[in-house]
Order: C-alpha cells, then structure tokens, then sequence
C-alpha cells in the first residue's frame, strides 16, 4: 500500500493535543508533508517551545501513522513551535509581544524577583524569545541579578523616532530602573513619577518580537499595578507566595487587586516559593521548614492552579547575588525545579489562550 498525504492528515486526526484536546489537524500543527515510499516527514508546530508534552506527541504521531499506515513506514518529525496569543494585529502598545505575564506577590520578601528572572531565563533556555521589565520601582534587583551593575541601556533611532534598546543578557532582554539611578543612590519618586517611568519603558522602548514578556511588579497593590493594567493588556498575572499561614492574607489582597473592575486580570496561578529544603547529601529528603501545603490550599481556595513549588536552597540565594541565575547550571535540582516552572507556565499560557480563543 503506498503511502499519499491524505492517508497521513487522516491518520494524525486521532492524535489530539492532550492539552488542548482537540486533534492536530484541527488544530493545524501539522505541515510540510512529504512521502519518499515509506518515508513519511513533515512538520509538527507546538504551542510553545517549552511545551513538557512535546516526545509524547512525537510519540502518538509515529504511533498512528504506522498503525492506521504501515506497519513499515519510517517517520521524521520536525519539531518547531509558534506561540499562540490572543492579540490582534495591529496593536499600538508592545505590537510584537505575544504574551505579557505580570509576576506579583501581597508582599515582599518571598523571592518575587528571583522567580522572575529565574523564570524569563528559563522560557528562553526552551527556545522562546523572551524579554523582562524590572518595574520594582523602589527596590529594582534585576541588574544585580542578571550581573549587569553599573550598565547603562543606549538610545537608538527606529522609524525616526528615539526608543530605549533593552541590554540583552542570559538570552533575555530587560530593563530596569535600576539602570538609570546609581546602585546606592535612594530611589524616592511620587506615585506620577513611577508611572511615567513604567511606561517608558512599555511605550519607548524597542522591545522588536517577543513570545513572553515578564513584569517583575513591586509587592503589594499601588499605582504601578494599576498603570500597568491601564497601560498594556497583559495576558495573564503569577501570585507568588511562601507556606506559611500568615502569608495567606496577603495573597489574598493580591489576587483580589487582579479581580478589581479597573484591573480585570486573570490569575494564571499561584507559585510556592521557599516550599521545601533539600541538603545536597540527601538529595531524595524534603524538608518543609515553613510548614507544607499552603500554596495549594490557596490555589483551591481561588480555583486556580499551583504552578510549582519551589525549593529553599544556597545556589538560589547565591546565584541571584552573584549575577547568575540557579537556572542556568543545568546540572543543578533547583534549576530543574525552575525549568518546569516555565514549562507549565508555559503550557497554561497556551491553555487559556485556546479557551479563550473558542
């Protein structure tokens, strides 16, 4: 029996997307079907690069060809992907950006930043063109974070008009007030000041083609948030939070900020930070010294979902001051903890946009 295009798309209709449960032809994944005898190759689009289901599909592709087929055909797949978005063309603010994910938390010192800038690294590792505002006015750690102290962004001349180009390091692109006021020098501006920064650097800045752009947001609720949500429409916000009860109130107030009619957004789910500790010796032992299970009695609580939980661990901690990110030691648990945090972030972002694209 030989083997034509038609038997190909027939046979790959019984393979659905088990996120998104519909059939990849459907869902037009599939192209650039070629057959040379038995062999069979074409071309498979995922939804995001970091998608976690990517050899399972691969997988149920070679499944169904050779079964509905020939037991005989030999099947290449080209993996590639294209970020889906819920963007129209044509957008004035940010036209590139596909997906803008607000990071936030009801207060400070739960590692708001480090999940940020461990997450943009970490969207970008999977192949996904990624960016990062540093929009925590008052306390910018970004540029200590990705080692770029003492940077300074340049301006450049695109269409005749001068835009700020975001410094580009770790595979990310990023800005923050951080850059533009010295290291030691007190950051102290009223309310219009802050909002007129953030929006420079969502409206004059070249941010050119971007899956994600991540906003790491000062902690708490305050005009940042709400000249944010004026400003850009973002995609989806991350609540990030510790285990303990006492921290139960202030995810509360956040996720409720989100939920304001001048807000209006969704709460893509909670984040664990700090959930458990792990000694290197014993790497199989977990040690929950905040208490366990906070995070996903909020997440049941709101009906969201628990994103990830991450680990309390030094290479963290040094890492974000020694200006390189856990996540780029690829042999590290904590950094894996990381990458699954972007890849279910990631596979959640394409979730709600197919949801919400029906």
């Amino acid at each position: 029996m030989s083997i034509t295009k038609a038997a190909v798309i027939n046979a790959l209709s019984y393979v659905d997307d088990p996120d998104l449960g519909k059939d990849l032809v459907t869902l037009n994944m599939v192209d650039n079907i070629e057959i040379d005898g038995n062999k069979v190759r074409f071309r498979l689009i995922l939804t995001t690069p970091a998608c976690p289901m990517k050899e399972q599909i691969k997988n149920a592709c070679i499944t169904a060809i050779r079964h509905f087929i020939s037991k005989e055909a030999q099947v290449e797949i080209d993996l590639t992907s294209r970020v889906t978005t819920l963007r129209q063309d044509g957008n004035s603010i940010l036209p590139g950006v596909k997906n803008i994910i607000a990071v936030a938390s009801g207060k400070g010192g739960v590692g708001k930043s480090t999940v940020a800038v461990n997450l943009a690294i970490g969207l970008a590792k999977t192949g996904a063109s990624v960016g990062l505002i540093d929009a925590d006015i008052y306390g910018p750690s970004v540029p200590v974070m990705l080692n770029l102290r003492g940077r300074r962004p340049h301006v450049i001349q695109v269409n005749g008009h001068n835009k700020i180009e975001p410094i580009e390091q770790y595979g990310i692109k990023t800005l923050s007030i951080g850059f533009l006021a010295e290291e030691k020098q007190a950051i102290v501006w009223r309310g219009p000041m802050v909002s007129s920064a953030l929006r420079q650097f969502i409206t004059d800045a070249d941010w050119g083609a971007l899956d994600y752009l991540i906003i790491d947001l000062p902690p708490g609720t305050g005009d940042v948030h709400l000249t944010l949500a004026q400003t850009v429409p973002i995609t989806a916000a991350i609540v990030v939070t510790t285990p303990q009860e006492v921290a139960k109130a202030d995810v509360v107030r956040a996720i409720a900020m989100f939920q304001l009619p001048q807000i209006n957004v969704p709460v893509l789910g909670i984040v664990e930070n700090m959930s458990y500790f792990t000694p290197p010796e014993l790497p199989d032992k977990k040690y929950y010294l905040f208490g366990q299970g906070g995070g996903r009695i909020l997440a049941d609580e709101f009906d969201v979902p628990l994103l990830g939980e991450l680990p309390i661990v030094e290479t963290i901690r040094s890492g974000g001051d020694n200006g390189t990110p856990v996540v780029l030691n690829n042999n590290s648990p904590a950094a894996e903890a990381f990458m699954q945090l972007a890849q279910t972030i990631a596979r959640n972002i394409a979730i709600r946009n197919a949801e919400t694209a029906v």
